[in-house]
């Protein structure tokens, strides 16, 4: 019997679940499925440009886990733009972890709250966060908000600090 999957850690569910190719109809198209934890992968070490060290950190895998995560992401993602298939984002072995949510002791505010379908909260998105700035509590540095992007994994460009939301 095989040793249980270590459960992967989920920072920015995905705001979509399917991605298709334009002018063919969805009945006539093959799926590739990407796994949220694959898509987590692509997003951390594609997108955000952090090594795979931190980001296998961040998922709280291994580094060669986190590789063949990667690996198996590209693929598919390969596979679907080149013979012209549907990409469906679901499933994998993962938890969706943010403030309150796994990343520091206890369950913090509403632990176990809002983990149903479809937009959330107030800002009708998938987890984005409001629009605003990120300042430097050391130097007052301030720069623009990135939607999905949260303030504290940003370094200040003047003294390296780590950002805090205005």
């Amino acid at each position: 019997m095989p040793r249980p999957r270590r459960c992967r850690r989920v920072l920015c569910e995905p705001g979509f679940t399917y991605f298709k190719p334009a002018g063919v109809r969805i009945s006539e198209l093959e799926d590739s499925v990407l796994t949220v934890d694959e898509y987590e992968a692509i997003r951390l070490k594609d997108l955000q440009g952090l090594g795979q060290e931190q980001a296998a950190k961040k998922m709280n895998v291994s580094q060669p886990t986190f590789h063949r995560l990667l690996l198996s992401a590209r693929k598919k993602i390969s596979d679907a733009i080149v013979n012209g298939k549907a990409i469906r984002i679901q499933g994998g072995t993962y938890k969706m972890v943010g403030a309150g949510r796994g990343l520091g002791r206890g369950a913090g505010r509403g632990g176990g709250r809002g983990l149903g379908v479809g937009p959330r909260g107030r800002m009708g998105g998938f987890g984005l966060g409001p629009s605003g700035e990120c300042i430097c509590p050391k130097c007052g540095y301030k720069q623009t908000h990135t939607r999905g992007v949260p303030c504290y994994e940003l370094k200040c460009p003047k003294c390296g600090a780590a950002m805090t939301r205005a």
